[in-house]
This record gives C-alpha cells, structure tokens and sequence, in this order.
C-alpha cells in the first residue's frame, strides 16, 4: 500500500482500538504498534514518507514510575505532528521537560473542559459556552495522574477546575495533548478533534476507503498466491464470508472452501452459505456434516470453557482430514499450500498485546497461530489490516448480500455456548427455531421515531436455552417444557454494552410466537443485564 498513514503507539490502553477506528473513519489508514520500538524501528517506519503523525495512547500506569514505558525519543525528532492522549500527554510532558505528579483526587467520567489559547485543535470545536464566552467540551475522564508543570515552549490548551492543565500545545512543532479521550463516544466532539489533527493539522490524505481497497487487495493476494492453491476455512460468519469472496475474486478456481457443519449453526444456515458462494459466486465449497461427531463429543460436557476447547479441536481435526483428502484426490498434485484465514486487525493488536504484555488483560485469539503450523502450511490473511466495519464495507463492495454482511456477530462455537451446560441435539433444535422467531421480528418490527428496524437498532440479538423447566398451562392442559432467554444490546464498541429498551409490543409478538410454535417451550424471559457486569454471551 501506498496510503499516507498515522502510527498509533500502544501503552496499554484498553481503548486504543478505538483511536485507530477514529481515524479510519476520516479514511485514513492507520497501525498500532507498542510503544517500546526502538528509536531504530521508528526512523525506519517513517522514512518512505508516508508517516504524517503520531498518536500516543494512554496506560493504566505512571510514567514517573522507573519501570513504565516511555516514548521512543525520536517520536519528538521526525517532524511530524504529535497528539498524546491521557497518559500519551503525561509521557509527553514527563519526556519534554514538563513535571507529572499523582493527583489527589482521581477524575473518572464525563467531565466539562474549558478550552484555552484558540489553539488549531479545538479551534470551532465546542459543545456550548459560557455566559464569559469559554468554549466548553463535554469530554471523558479517565485518570488519577496529571501535568503539573508544562513542558518548555508548551502553552495550555484545556482545563478542568481539578486539572488545571487538561490540554497543552506546542504548535511550533504541532504537538498537542489531551488528559481526556477524545476517541470514546462520550466525549461529544473526540471524532472531530480527532479529523482535526488527522486531516488539517497532519494534512493526511482521506483515501482509505474500500472500494479502493478491492484493487490493492486482489493484487497483494496475487502476488502472494502465485499459481499455488489456497485451502480456507468457511464458517458463514462475516470474516469468512469476505475473506472468501476476496480471495475468489484473486485466484478463482486456486481456492477451495471446507464448510464444516457442526450441528451448532443458526436456522438453515448451512443451506444460506452453500447458495451464495456455491451457487452464486461459483466457488469451490465443500461441504463437511460433522454434527453427530460434535453432538457426540460434548455429551454430558457442562463447563463452557471446556465446550469452546473441544468444538475448536474438532474443527480443526475435520478440517485437516478435509485438506489431506483434497489432496489425496489428485495424485501427483502438492494440493494446497495456502491456508487463507479471515483473522482481522483486532485479532492483530490484541493477539500482539499479549505477547508484549502492555495490557493489563488482553486474550489471544486463534486465528492468529496454530492451525497453519499443524498443516504444514503458508498463511494467507488478507483481512488482517482490516477493523469489522471495514471488513463489512469491503463485503458488500465484494457483492455479498448486505443482510449477510451486517448479520449481528455469531460466536465460533455457535449454539454450542447458547445452550447453557450440556449441549444436546434436542436443545439446538428448539432454540434455533426460537432465536429464528426472535430475529424475524425484529427484522420486521420498525422504530416509530427512527424508521429503522430493531434489528438494526440492535448490536447483538439471540436467544438463550436455559436447561430448565416450568410450569406452564396450554388449552386445558398443564405442561412441564423448557425456557428461553432473550438477550438484545446496544454498543458501539461491545467493549460496554446496554442491553436493549425493546418495545413490549415485539417483546409480547416473539414471546407468542415461540410458545406457540415451539412445541417444548412454554416460558420466554428477557435479559435486562449491561455489561459490565455481565457478558453479552451467557457463557
């Protein structure tokens, strides 16, 4: 790629995705990497051109702490613009001559900041003002540290009553920081501070968008792939799905599809998947029915965690025997050399955070390592640069069908972890008829202020099998059946999650349906818990 790019440095934050996202909205791409490169790493990273700003993240640590992590010195002797971000601009201030100390009352939350100095970044940018006429931002605090001292040739930018300095430029050298976070949501104004700095004060070019992007994917994929085969794993999920008619539209015939079907997916899901990449899109799909082997596997297995291992190794041992009978199928041929998976940047970072061990808790994923190794094989991952909503833009520039590109998000083990303890054939049978009800309510169910459908409204929507029974009376008849939870939530970054305010209206329609059309089912709840303190999946 070509692209002008801004380099993100990653202290720990649990956000600092969010940075990245931000300033892939303004179409500028954009990497995180962990912010102890060497000074080598980042004179080299910058010396194509392309890099036109920094942004420094913040941390859960103190920088006047011997042990935290500092900033490579030559992020301040590129010549580029630099914006820190609450402990960005504590490292800031700390490593050019400014003072940090531990402050005496901690700021967690919404807070009103009063801009100082008509300084290029908030320049326009305010909520409301002052009857003085300070222009005021609604902003987000997350800090107990704070700059007590500027730095030379800093002026301040920001402050709250208990953070006289909240914000501090030196524009002669177009650094800028922030005690606030400007990339969540609830500070009003952080994506337009945040294009602020990307496209005036950077004066990047906006050219990251996806229909762009098709072109400079199909030609690395090209270049990569060669003449040789690729083998990739095909679950209907979003990732797959376009790393599928990505690849497709690469190498064509080189790639072959495994479907693997293991008993877990959603009402006629399989049958959806093989039409479209199958009949439609004219790709190589092979098609695996494995459900008795996992439904066998996971009986009488309760512990949810112990039902990820064993659906994921199952996974991957049908999938290798799939590869090794592909292969064997055409003698003389090395078949597949290429195992193409739909990890995405998310994957990336976290996986990467990990290892550097700059968040306080960050998971591994699985799409990251392993499975090549055991195949003996290369990896292609053409996703990998990608965050979700760029990976559901690009599928529908692909031509996938929108509905299945904008489906909410569906765990790798299915049903599997909607069946709380033990899975059973019975139990997957009945709650994919119910969440199927679920979903096409709301489908049909529209928003009377905003038009759109709750589905839309909704982030993740699914129905729950509780292994439970009750009471219940139908006709003149009792009956002892099962219950069903329904779960629906709304976030912009599923890191915190409000559950949904749906209509009582639908709620009573999908309840009346799935009792009456769901023979074994005789009770419907709803789920009125956030996250935190619960999970959006029930396990």
């Amino acid at each position: 790629m070509q692209h002008q790019k801004i380099l993100i440095l990653d202290f720990g934050s649990q956000v600092t995705q969010l940075i990245a996202r931000r300033v892939r909205e303004a179409h500028v791409y954009s990497e995180v990497h962990p912010c102890d490169v060497t000074d080598a790493w980042i004179r080299d990273y910058a010396k194509d051109g392309r890099l036109k700003g920094v942004i420094l993240s913040g941390s859960h640590a103190s920088v006047y702490e011997e042990t935290t992590d500092k900033a490579p010195q030559a992020v301040f002797e590129l010549g580029v613009p630099v914006l820190g971000i609450c402990y960005g601009m504590q490292a800031m201030a700390h490593q050019l001559g400014g003072k940090v100390e531990g402050g005496h009352k901690r700021e967690f939350g919404t807070a009103d900041v009063r801009a100082h100095g008509h300084t290029q970044l908030f320049n326009g940018i305010q909520d409301y003002a002052t009857p003085e006429g300070h222009g005021m931002l609604k902003v987000w605090m997350s800090h107990g540290d704070k700059v007590t001292e500027l730095p030379p040739g800093f002026k301040l930018m920001a402050s709250t009553p208990s953070c006289p300095i909240a914000g501090m430029a030196d524009e002669a050298r177009g650094f800028y920081a922030v005690q606030f976070h400007p990339e969540v949501t609830h500070t009003l104004q952080g994506r337009a501070i945040l294009e602020r700095f990307v496209l005036d004060i950077c004066k990047t070019q906006p050219d990251w968008v996806m229909d762009g992007h098709i072109d400079e994917a199909v030609a690395a994929i090209k270049h990569q792939v060669g003449d040789e085969e690729v083998i990739l794993g095909l679950s209907g999920g979003v990732d797959s799905s376009v790393a599928a008619a990505l690849i497709h539209r690469a190498i064509g015939d080189q790639l072959t599809c495994v479907f693997v079907d293991h008993g877990l997916l959603r009402l006629n899901e399989g049958d959806m998947v093989m039409e479209m990449f199958a009949g439609k899109l004219h790709a190589k799909v092979v098609r695996v029915d494995a459900s008795e082997l996992f439904l066998r596997e996971l009986a009488g297995v309760n512990d949810p965690e112990q039902k990820r291992k064993i659906i994921g190794r199952l996974f991957v041992d049908v999938f290798k025997a799939e590869a090794e009978k592909l292969k064997a199928a055409r003698p003389g041929s090395k078949g597949a050399t290429f195992l193409a998976q739909g990890t995405i940047y998310p994957d990336v970072i976290e996986s990467g955070g990990a290892k550097s061990k700059k968040a306080v808790t960050i998971k591994s994923h699985h799409n990251v390592g392993g499975l090549p190794e055991q195949l003996g094989l290369k990896l292609l991952e053409p996703l990998r640069d990608l965050f979700k909503d760029e990976v559901r833009e690009l599928g529908v520039a692909l031509g996938l069908p929108h509905d299945m590109v904008y489906r909410h998000p569906f765990p790798g083990p299915g049903l599997g972890v909607r069946i709380l303890g033990e899975v059973k054939k019975e139990y997957a049978d009945l709650l994919r008829r119910a969440d199927a009800i679920f979903i096409e309510e709301l489908r049909n169910f529209n928003d009377a202020e905003t038009g759109k459908t709750w589905y839309d409204l909704t982030s993740q929507a699914f129905t729950v099998f509780l292994p439970v029974k009750s009471v219940g009376v139908m006709g003149d008849g009792r009956t002892y059946d099962y219950v069903v939870a329904l779960r629906a939530v709304q976030t912009s970054d599923f890191m915190t999650a409000d559950w949904a305010e749906l209509p009582y209206a639908l709620l009573k329609k999908v309840s009346s349906r799935i009792i009456n059309e769901v023979r074994g089912i005789n009770r419907v709840t709803y789920d009125v818990s956030s996250k935190p303190p619960a999970t959006i999946e029930w396990e």
